[in-house]
């Protein structure tokens, strides 16, 4: 029997310490992480309102926004997708419930849910507001019981560290840990002594974000196991070099008159085609149309 995408995730989460989850923006970027080899993905909330919407990461997106997102991605590649779910939607109809229902109904392994305002900022960003403590644990608990798929990962991402310090950080995450959820999200701590301090007392996996120009080092992988750390994210570093190489191409057309100059920094078609298996398309298609074309026996 095939391991749904929740037991995916588990598993991987436990098997490779810690594991590198690639941030996808969309199907064709899930394509290109699965063709580079990552075994687990991330649809961050910042990715969606940024490059699909030309907007902040300030909750401004909606749940109906990052699901059809997460389902063009899951139905691409079958790599299990981690979701940003930021604070649950828990304003929108059906709530966190339906947010948890929505995501595991387009196959996604699992979502994280935050302990700030539902108005969240960045966690990289100065300013957050959390929510009470008994709140968040509200939101994971609803999220539990709102799953139908039991092994659909309830992540809770705490943003304690930045603005109550490390020990509230941990006291939340063991709540949100008794109130059902699999994982943990650390965010925003400082050195690999902060992180090995909060994975030794959380009895779960925990993320860490390794997020560049934010207020985390890019610690390397053995140092992040050293630590304890179970699963290693790295949210937007392909759509930065993404972002910086389209404006640097934009600039050279209007500059140089043509992209010629540029041609050494871009994916061939050959290459495109490869990884959307464009023949192998298009003979299936050639071949419907054969047999449309075919003459009815007369019955």
């Amino acid at each position: 029997m095939t391991a749904t995408p929740g037991t995916q995730l588990r598993d991987l989460s436990v098997g490779s310490q810690p594991l590198p989850i690639a941030g996808t923006i969309n199907a064709y970027c899930a394509l290109l992480a699965q063709r580079a080899g990552f075994t687990a993905l991330y649809l961050s909330g910042a990715g969606v309102a940024n490059a699909d919407f030309g907007l902040p990461d300030l909750g401004l997106t909606s749940r109906a926004d990052v699901v059809e997102t997460a389902r063009r991605i899951t139905s691409a590649v079958p790599l299990p997708l981690l979701v940003d779910a930021d604070t649950g939607w828990e304003d929108e109809p059906g709530g966190i419930g339906e947010t948890i229902r929505q995501l595991s109904d387009v196959k996604a392994a699992g979502c994280h849910l935050e302990d700030q305002i539902p108005r969240k900022r960045c966690g990289h960003r100065a300013g957050k507001q959390l929510v009470s403590a008994n709140a968040a644990r509200d939101r994971i608990a609803a999220a539990v019981e709102g799953r139908r798929d039991t092994t659909f990962v309830i992540m809770a991402r705490t943003d304690a560290y930045s603005v109550e310090g490390l020990d509230a950080a941990i006291a939340r995450a063991q709540q949100y840990v008794e109130a059902g959820a699999d994982m943990i999200f650390a965010e925003a701590m400082q050195n690999r002594e902060e992180y090995r301090t909060f994975c030794s007392t959380v009895s779960v996996p925990v993320l860490a974000n390794i997020t560049e120009f934010g207020v985390t080092p890019l610690m390397p992988r053995p140092q992040l196991q050293d630590a304890g750390v179970s699963l290693a994210l790295y949210p937007l570093s392909a759509f930065r070099a993404m972002s910086q190489a389209a404006e640097s191409v934009y600039r050279a057309i209007l500059s140089d008159g043509s992209q010629q100059a540029m041609l050494g920094q871009m994916q061939t078609r050959e290459q495109l085609y490869e990884v959307l298996n464009y023949e192998q398309q298009e003979q299936r298609i050639d071949q419907l149309l054969a047999e449309a074309r075919q003459p009815s026996d007369g019955n």
